[in-house]
Parts: structure tokens; C-alpha cells; sequence
């Protein structure tokens, strides 16, 4: 007979990572499509950037593809280093959770779930999917300002995106 107790680490960590996403609301997972490409990603960073620029705030800006992966980056002038790497996580916790970074930065902030072991997951505004045509293309990930701010540049980005295509 097997031991039941060696599968019980695996057990409790599958648990753990599960009961932390069920606290996060989601409505029906939006399909991932196609990765960003390059010139795509570059409006997205330009929109960022000019609403940073606009507030006077030196941000990061990072997209990511589909899959995760660094598609483009730039920053202000004077940005902290930190916010390079901050700015990467925040579109890489968008892209693979498929939702804003803000959802988990709220349910930390709510005190009802510990998120500081949720591998990929950072808790902090700044971070969106970018989605076109209802595919999941990308991520967007802004650090340097506030959590709100560095949300306000990646809404900006987003939005930048969408207006270049029409809308959509």
C-alpha cells in the first residue's frame, strides 16, 4: 500500500493556491489570442508615457505578449530603478491571472486573503490585460508613481491601443 502522507504537501499546496484565486472575482475568463506585436506594444507605452509626462510622473513602462514575455519597454527620464522590474511583474501578474493586478492589490487591502506567497502574483494597480478583438493579447505594467497613478498610465495605454484600432 501507498503512503497517503506523502502527497499531503502537495495536497495542501494546491489548496493553498486555489483558495486565494476563488477570493479574487473574475466573470468568464477572456480567451488568450495571438501575442502583441512589437508596433502595437509601442502605442501602448506611448499612451502610458504621455499620461505619466502629462502629471509630471517618471514611470516604467513594460508590455508583455500573451504568454508572459517582455514585448517592449521604456521608461521616463529619472525613473527609480525598482520600477523597472516592478513594471515587468504588474504585466506579467495581468497576462497569467488574465485580469488587472488591482483585483489581487484589493483583496490584500481587504485583509481577506494573504497573497504574499502567490507565485507570479504582485498585488499592486499598474497592471492590465491588453485585449483586442476579446483575445487576450498582452499585459501592460506601469511602476514609479502611485499604485492609482501607475494604474491611470496603464488605462491611458490601453486606451491609446484601442483608439488606434478603431475602438475595439
Amino acid at each position: 500500500m501507498r503512503n497517503p502522507m506523502k502527497w499531503f504537501p502537495a495536497i495542501v499546496l494546491a489548496v493553498a493556491l486555489a483558495v486565494p484565486l476563488a477570493a479574487v472575482p473574475q466573470s468568464a475568463p477572456i480567451p488568450y489570442g495571438a501575442p502583441i506585436t512589437t508596433e502595437a506594444a509601442r502605442k501602448v507605452a506611448a499612451g502610458a508615457l504621455a499620461e505619466a509626462k502629462k502629471n509630471g510622473w517618471n514611470v516604467a513602462v513594460s508590455v508583455v505578449d500573451s504568454g508572459g514575455v517582455l514585448a517592449y519597454f521604456e521608461k521616463s527620464e529619472n525613473t527609480q530603478y525598482g520600477s523597472v522590474e516592478a513594471s515587468l511583474e504588474k504585466a506579467r501578474t495581468s497576462s497569467a491571472f488574465r485580469r488587472p493586478s488591482k483585483a489581487f492589490e484589493d483583496v490584500v487591502l481587504g485583509g481577506k486573503v494573504n497573497y504574499t506567497k502567490l507565485p507570479g502574483a504582485t498585488p499592486l494597480e499598474g497592471g492590465l490585460p491588453i485585449v483586442v478583438d476579446g483575445k487576450i493579447v498582452g499585459a501592460v505594467g506601469i511602476s514609479g508613481a502611485t499604485s492609482a497613478q501607475d494604474g491611470q498610465c496603464a488605462k491611458a495605454g490601453v486606451d491609446a491601443l484601442a483608439a488606434k484600432q478603431g475602438g475595439t
